[in-house]
């Protein structure tokens, strides 16, 4: 069923999850506002949403790290498109590292754009919504927040981070009985550029582990997720394994990681000197909307609730325990006294 257009702000907006998350919306016929760092990139992602029928696309190039610009450009936006129905926190930047050799500034730079970028971000967006008593915020989360994994540090620190920061700030809305939402999906591996452009210190190229996804799978769900009200939505089984198998056994899973994350996060490439990253400017001629990694990767994955799966889990698991019980006991009355 189409909807009224609405006006929908996306960080991190001219590649890899955030440009395709613009096209989703875009091609929904809503009005999209894109914020990012390089206004070369965001004028092609104009140009491109544009000439494929999008109604109204504007971009503010401003590093979602600075508060103040952030604020800024969500006036200037909202005086172009209207006031926001919906913001998508999706900004993000990492540096493949092991802690004793990450720089302090690096680790400084991820945490600033990954963590305080989003939370500038919600707060430009509360500006908006509270006064009017409606909006949606949706944060683009990873299965790395519950569970951090070897050369990431600084990273899965920042989103364990946003999902402290986003559990505070639902509890305040609904204390205040708002009716503005929050919810965070969680999401796999994804197949995005920021596996050629990001900062890394070890001996091999970036890859993602295991089988990504592509970032159109992330913006169709996000756009579904736009349209419902749970607090939580983890995409992809590897996602759902992940936060599930954390939950229950994290001692096994700092094995598993140890001995996997390491080599399963590296290409058989050895990393060319003087690479350009993205960490302190943009590379702009890498900026597009999927990565180096279509081969194996994937179209489909599934979308569920967080708290469904939870009970799912729980259930799956009494099941497993009644039945076991039962079988014990059976044996124990079968048992010659």
């Amino acid at each position: 069923m189409k909807h009224a257009a609405r006006t929908v702000i996306v960080t991190g907006a001219s590649a890899g999850i955030g440009r395709a998350i613009a096209d989703r919306f875009a091609q929904a016929g809503d009005r999209v506002g894109l914020i990012a760092r390089d206004e070369v990139a965001l004028e092609a992602v104009q140009r491109e949403l544009l000439a494929s029928g999008a109604k109204a696309v504007e971009w503010e190039a401003v590093d979602v790290s600075d508060a103040a610009a952030v604020f800024a450009a969500v006036d200037r936006l909202e005086r172009r498109l209207g006031f926001i129905d919906i913001w998508i926190n999706d900004a993000m930047e990492t540096v493949f590292s092991t802690v004793a050799d990450i720089d302090p500034a690096e680790f400084r730079r991820v945490t600033e754009v990954t963590y305080l970028g989003f939370v500038y971000g919600t707060m430009a967006a509360l500006k908006s919504m509270r006064p009017r008593r409606r909006g949606r915020i949706i944060q683009i989360g990873s299965a790395l927040a519950y569970r951090g994994i070897p050369l990431q540090a600084a990273y899965c620190g920042a989103k364990h981070a946003m999902r402290g920061f986003t559990n505070s700030l639902r509890a305040e809305l609904l204390h205040e009985r708002s009716p503005v939402t929050v919810s965070v999906v969680e999401l796999p591996a994804v197949n995005t550029p920021q596996f050629d452009w990001a900062r890394a210190h070890m001996p091999r190229g970036p890859r993602p582990m295991g089988v990504p996804v592509e970032p159109e799978v992330v913006a169709d769900a996000v756009f579904r997720v736009a349209e419902g009200s749970s607090r939580e939505y983890w995409l992809g089984l590897q996602t759902i394994l992940t936060i599930l198998g954390n939950s229950v056994v994290p001692a096994y899973l700092d094995r598993y990681f140890a001995r996997k994350a390491v080599a399963g996060q590296q290409t058989s490439t050895p990393l060319p000197a003087g690479r350009e990253d993205n960490l302190d400017h943009p590379v702009t001629a890498l900026h597009r909307t999927r990565g180096s990694f279509s081969v194996g990767s994937s179209l489909h994955a599934l979308l569920v609730e967080g708290e469904l799966a939870r009970a799912a889990c729980v259930g799956a698991g009494a099941a497993i325990f009644f039945a076991a019980g039962a079988a014990a006991a059976g044996r124990w009355r079968r048992t010659p006294r």
